[in-house]
């Protein structure tokens, strides 16, 4: 008995989806952010990415660690960091709770203190460097009046040096952290400090169990930052001192200008290079924190 060969169904294919077009609220859109994109490749990403290019070579980093002036850049930004950090967000944090205080004069004194921030850096550091030249600076002329003696030879010091750079961030930065924490002592509750003052805590009582663990978080958050800032802070240390003397006071951000100033631009960017485990980290926590 012969049987009947059925013909061989081929598969139908699935019907493809139709392209999506794209309205015209979301062409407008991406016309609109174009531009943004375009400068973030040419001036961001092609810069960052030309520089570690340059900086491939592993004997960049071995003449950059042979340097002598390097080591001390280490220390110099190291301390640059540590002290400058610390007594720039502990004063913020004090002036903070002094500039809140609800009192006429105290808003004039305000507008005064957020001037040096206000400034544009470089004419107010170079102003600063030459109030704190040694033979015509009116820092000494005014030391020479009160004392009868010559005053010290602010810039041509090493650590002398190091210290005003370090002074002259915290002047320039401390308005802008001061009215961070501000706006977080702002934002406690008046409610709270009346239960306290009827629970009889004093203002001691009061910082620390209500004012500190409310602004703890902000603190925190606002000294990596910082750190992050501070690490690329250009203008205090080369403005006031130009890495003198005999580049002694260089920190990281200001080491490449030597290179670059030497037409040695592998060091410049394998300074730049080295500098970022410093910053890393940081901007990791920082980012970590902020999504919580």
């Amino acid at each position: 008995m012969s049987t009947l060969a059925l013909p061989k169904l081929e598969p139908i294919a699935p019907a493809k989806p139709p392209r999506r077009r794209l309205s015209s609220w979301q062409a407008w859109g991406v016309a609109l952010l174009a531009p943004y994109v375009l400068v973030f490749l040419v001036f961001v990403l092609y810069p960052v990415v030309y520089g570690f290019w340059l900086a491939r070579d592993p004997q960049s980093y071995l003449r950059l660690f042979d340097d002598p002036v390097f080591a001390g850049t280490v220390v110099n930004t190291l301390l640059f960091l540590i002290v400058g950090i610390n007594v720039k967000m502990l004063v913020a944090l004090f002036l903070s709770g002094f500039f809140v205080t609800a009192r006429p004069w105290i808003k004039w004194l305000s507008v005064l203190f957020i001037l040096p921030w206000a400034v544009p850096s470089i004419p107010t550091i170079l102003s600063v460097r030459f109030m704190l030249n040694p033979e015509w600076g009116v820092v000494n002329q005014i030391i020479f009046k009160l004392t009868a003696e010559d005053g010290p030879n602010w810039l041509n010091d090493r650590w002398l040096a190091l210290s005003m750079a370090v002074l002259m961030h915290i002047w320039k930065s401390l308005p802008f952290w001061t009215m961070i924490l501000i706006a977080g002592r702002l934002s406690i509750p008046n409610e709270l400090y009346e239960a306290a003052s009827v629970d009889g805590a004093s203002r001691w009582q009061k910082f620390r169990f209500v004012t500190w663990p409310s602004l703890a978080t902000l603190y925190l958050t606002s000294t990596i930052l910082s750190m992050i800032w501070t690490l690329g802070d250009f203008n205090s240390v080369y403005l006031l001192t130009g890495g003198g003397p005999a580049d002694l006071t260089h920190v990281l951000a200001t080491l490449g200008i030597r290179y670059l100033r030497l037409d040695q631009v592998d060091l410049a960017m394998a300074t730049i290079v080295v500098a970022m485990p410093f910053v890393l980290p940081l901007v990791y926590f920082m980012m970590k924190r902020l999504s919580r």
